[in-house]
């Protein structure tokens, strides 16, 4: 492990990126309600019509993509800070063709 402390850094810079990823925490648990709003409303269309909403499904996989940008952000992992600052992802994986229940 290195834990010298990286050239150029100040602690204005430090407390700068502490401050986005303050911010960026609250949007990530307003990402987690929005794919949990999805997911219950997602459910309740398919125990009543037996069928998924495609655009849902699609926007949900959109916001779990900005989600996980967020997470290695806040963690250091990235060094871009996500949208709205950037574009917003694009998805990590497409979701899968045909819904299974096994």
């Amino acid at each position: 492990m290195n834990d010298t402390p990286q050239a150029g850094v100040t602690r204005k810079q430090i407390v700068i990126r502490l401050a986005y990823t303050i911010f960026f925490a609250i949007v990530l648990g307003l990402a987690k309600m929005v794919i949990a709003f999805i997911t219950v409303a997602q459910f309740i269309y398919l125990l009543i019509t037996l069928k998924h909403v495609e655009p849902a499904r699609v926007f949900a996989n959109r916001v779990i993509a900005y989600s996980y940008r967020l997470m290695r952000y806040m963690t250091l992992n990235e060094n871009a800070r996500p949208f709205p600052f950037q574009e917003l992802p694009p998805e990590i994986d497409p979701p899968e063709a045909e819904i299974s229940f096994d």
